[in-house]
């Protein structure tokens, strides 16, 4: 292995759900000469779906490389090296179908690179979609119950204190609370919680290579609460937090209105952005990330990167979801991944710097 190889991060992706567009995705962005110059990609999943998606996307050429340990690998452009986990009977396999055997498969491959990153043989991990219904078809036997990829990394590294970033170039939002309904959300704005999740944003942003972040904290209310007029959440818990928050030195600014934060985040004001709730956070970043070709009834763009924090590794997420309508038809956009992996990256370098 020379210094090249040596300064490139491992970087582990998992397929995500075999019935959708996960695989393609992989394919399509390791086409991408630029990523083997910034990093080492490593494939997680069944060899077999990652051949059919290099067939159907019409690049039979590519060397599907099945290895079963990273250092198998041989990391070069044109080998598409994958940590094969033989879970997918392609004789049962259909495109845009829920199934146990595609939940299980997905899940698998979560688990398999949470457990190559605790034992430091990957520097990073990236996740394709996987399908809720589907993971928990598969899981229901057994007992267990997992709400997404968020709560399984949580599980396995042991982690109580984590939340989700979502971030579409500079624009970066992270949560609260995330799945759970609304008014579970508001009952989870608490002083406490909300100091957490500040926190976790300061750090994130260091890691991301910002020195002195500029946080800006949403209000839960209309406009704020307007000084307890819309409601008291403002005045007994977010305020309380952001006052302690300033006085630890961090750079903290809110509650600010939400209906005006995001346009001032969009303008420069800010580097991160403490949301209240899921779709408080989710709805603006996907507004300007997603975009629609009215003309042309297709996808533009699919950009956006999704990040848990405050885990012992590094994860990033595509921040979509499986695509069945479009599994198969080779047609999917691989932006967000290249976007995730390069947060990957990113992450993983300026933590190997700080050791």
């Amino acid at each position: 292995m020379n210094n090249t190889e040596i300064r490139r991060s491992v970087i582990g992706i998992t397929m995500g759900d075999p019935a959708g567009n996960g695989p393609e995705l992989c394919v399509q962005a390791l086409l991408h000469k630029a990523i083997y110059e910034e990093c080492r990609p490593l494939i997680v999943g069944d060899a077999n779906v990652i051949e059919k998606a290099a067939v159907l996307l019409g690049h039979p050429e590519l060397t599907v490389h099945r290895v079963d340990s990273v250092e198998q690998a041989a990391f070069t452009w044109g080998i598409i090296d994958v940590y094969h986990l033989d879970l997918v009977d392609l004789a049962r396999f259909e495109y845009g179908k829920v199934s146990a055997m595609c939940g299980r498969a997905a899940f698998e491959c979560v688990r398999k690179v949470i457990e190559l990153a605790l034992d430091d043989e990957v520097d990073a991990t990236c996740t394709n979609a996987l399908n809720k219904e589907a993971m928990n078809l598969a899981l229901a036997p057994e007992g267990m119950h997992f709400d997404g990829h968020t709560e399984i990394y949580a599980h396995y590294t042991h982690t109580e204190k984590y939340t989700m970033l979502l971030a579409h170039h500079d624009l970066r939002v992270v949560h609260v609370s995330t799945h759970c309904s609304l008014r579970e959300a508001c009952d989870r704005v608490e002083k406490q919680r909300v100091l957490d999740v500040i926190h976790i944003a300061d750090s994130a942003c260091r890691s991301f290579g910002i020195p002195r972040p500029r946080i800006a904290v949403a209000g839960l209310n209309p406009h704020a609460g307007e000084n307890g007029l819309f409601g008291r959440e403002e005045l007994d818990e977010i305020i309380p937090a952001i006052r302690a928050a300033q006085d630890e030195g961090l750079c903290v600014d809110g509650p600010v209105p939400p209906d005006s934060l995001f346009p001032k985040a969009l303008g420069g004001w800010y580097d991160i952005v403490v949301a209240m709730y899921h779709d408080q956070g989710h709805i603006p970043l996907k507004t300007v990330g997603f975009v629609y070709d009215r003309e042309k009834q297709a996808w533009k763009a699919v950009e956006g990167v999704n990040i848990t924090l405050g885990l012992p590794i590094i994860r990033t997420s595509v921040d979509h979801g499986t695509g069945f309508d479009q599994a198969g038809k080779g047609t999917s956009n691989e932006l967000s991944l290249l976007n995730a992996i390069q947060y990957a990256v990113t992450m993983a370098r300026n933590r190997n710097i700080k050791e």
